[in-house]
């Protein structure tokens, strides 16, 4: 089963779905296209994500990103929650929760947190309303939707932190993944080059694109990506306007901005907010 929301107009999605979405990844080692929660429910579920069997127990649920290679091996039911940045990370969180917080760039390892009865009930009771809004299509649907995934990351992250956290082993291709995640989100307003990223990480540009030739996205397009992710936010959020977000993200011509958007969307910011001003 899986129940699907997706919104046109920011390319906003979210996915419901059963074991039916790890199959997908059975053949071989596959990479993941959305942030990915998979909770182990009934059964244990034997994944390899990158060079690491991980076997998950009933009551464990473990956090993915789209920088992951997956690979089902076997295993029983789950529930698996599947989300893109558009979804959830146009909105501003705080740093332990957000798109580069604990569950997914915190540690050098896929983080597994473990629920026991009383949580069980907690998150139990937090899917039936999930799966309500997910039934429920009216205005204020993709807003209760966000809230509901904000909890779940939010109450994850604190199972996490109170259990295993430190526990993960370093891994130095996974490391540089996340340290080159992490600052793109703390400077990508300002730098927009591969060569500042790698000399901070005290590497080549070709040594950094090196490290993501088995990725989907390469070095430019994560930080092109998170540009327009933000420039989104401030189109739907704010009433700056178009020169004014170019500015705030680094763009000293806002036409550099406009077209750099125009190749992600299909649409100028400018035609971008005049949709998002019509949904609301």
């Amino acid at each position: 089963m899986q129940k699907v929301f997706s919104e046109k107009s920011s390319n906003a999605t979210l996915i419901y779905g059963d074991i039916d979405i790890l199959r997908l990844h059975s053949n071989a080692s596959k990479q993941l296209a959305y942030y990915t929660f998979i909770w182990a429910t009934t059964e244990e579920i034997h994944l390899q994500v990158e060079d690491q069997e991980i076997v998950l127990k009933p009551n464990q649920i473990l956090a993915l990103t789209p920088n992951n290679f997956l690979r089902y091996i076997s295993g029983g039911e789950a529930i698996i929650y599947q989300f893109n940045r558009e979804f959830y990370c146009i909105q501003d969180h705080d740093a332990q929760v957000g798109c580069t917080g604990i569950l997914f760039f915190g540690s050098d390892l896929a983080p597994v947190a473990h629920l026991d009865d009383v949580q069980q009930k907690k998150y139990n009771s937090l899917h039936e309303i999930l799966l309500e809004e997910l039934d429920t299509n009216d205005s204020v649907q993709e807003e209760m939707l966000r809230a509901l995934i904000a909890r779940f990351i939010i109450k994850t992250t604190r199972l996490i932190k109170n259990q295993d956290y430190n526990a993960y082993v370093r891994d130095e291709k996974l490391e540089l993944l996340r340290s080159f995640n992490l600052l793109v989100e703390e400077n990508f307003r300002k730098e927009h080059s591969v060569t500042f990223y790698a000399s901070a990480l005290y590497k080549s540009p070709k040594t950094i694109s090196n490290y993501f030739v088995n990725y989907q996205k390469s070095p430019l397009q994560i930080i092109h990506d998170r540009i327009v992710i933000e420039t989104k936010r401030l189109l739907t959020y704010s009433d700056k306007s178009a020169k004014e977000i170019a500015f705030e993200v680094g763009f000293e011509d806002a036409s550099h901005l406009s077209r750099l958007f125009k190749k992600q969307t299909g649409l100028s910011p400018t035609a971008y907010k005049k949709k998002q001003l019509q949904r609301s």
